[in-house]
């Protein structure tokens, strides 16, 4: 048990420190948010929309440069979110490894990542939550940061799965750009004010979309819509043990013993 408390510690304290370090990430989340969300309000009109939220079952009548903002601080925080999660989980591959050969056991190293991953979606919906509150009139704040920390939990996990996954940086960026592209893109009510694609419930951002558009724009506040996200990173975060426990075997003493070798012996 002290083991596994240092092995969180320790790692908790690495992953965030890692994180601060990352001057690309810092960049991003200081300036790629607030400037993608003036650019949403500056490129859209203030004509009123009619969007159909399944959250409340009713359409909501909405300015579209407001309904576009909610919508593109989503977008702003999953690759923001994603972005970070992916790389310090690529680049800390090899650590984990020897961490692993010398005896940590995996579960710490897995919740100090997922930790970390919460604690980043946090700082980040409040800070896009001010952005909003400064940008726009907001009905509800609370649940929607709410909504926008579980867009960060739901993406963040996705970046620490394909941080364990993926052998280049490259391709780890492009997926985690199209994934949220096509989600965000599918769920905005300025280009999309059904939002009835077959299938699009089944997106990362759909409850936590319902959750942030219905906090922002209606006195309505859909709650169990916010736990979706959760479902996504509870999946993602599974799936990255089972990686590292993959990893763990592959690396055990018992399987180098028994590996055959490649050369010639003499």
């Amino acid at each position: 048990m002290r083991l596994a408390w240092t092995a969180f510690t320790e790692l908790l304290r690495c992953t965030l420190l890692g994180h601060l370090r990352n001057r690309l990430a810092l960049v991003l989340a200081l300036a790629f948010i607030p400037i993608w969300i003036a650019v949403a309000r500056l490129c859209t009109s203030d004509q009123v929309v009619r969007i159909r939220l399944d959250a409340i079952s009713t359409p909501v009548s909405a300015p579209a440069s407001q309904a576009g903002q909610v919508a593109s601080a989503l977008g702003a925080i999953t690759m923001v979110a994603g972005f970070v999660a992916f790389t310090e989980t690529f680049q800390s591959r090899e650590v984990d490894r020897r961490l692993l050969l010398a005896g940590y056991p995996r579960l710490p190293i897995l919740l100090a990542k997922l930790a970390a991953v919460a604690l980043t979606a946090a700082l980040l919906a409040l800070y896009t939550t001010i952005l909003l509150w400064i940008s726009m009139p907001v009905r509800h704040t609370a649940p929607l940061a709410l909504a926008l920390a579980g867009a960060g939990l739901a993406y963040g996990g996705i970046g620490l799965l394909l941080g364990s996954l993926v052998r280049g940086e490259l391709e780890g960026f492009f997926l985690i750009i199209m994934l949220s592209l096509v989600d965000t893109g599918l769920q905005n009510p300025v280009f999309n004010t059904l939002m009835d694609v077959a299938g699009v419930s089944a997106l990362p951002l759909y409850g936590v979309n319902q959750l942030a558009l219905s906090s922002a724009l209606t006195p309505h506040i859909p709650w169990s819509h916010g736990l979706l996200s959760l479902t996504w990173s509870a999946a993602t975060g599974a799936l990255a043990l089972l990686v590292l426990h993959t990893q763990r075997l592959s690396l055990s003493p018992w399987s180098r013993r028994t590996r055959v070798p490649t050369g010639r012996s003499r």
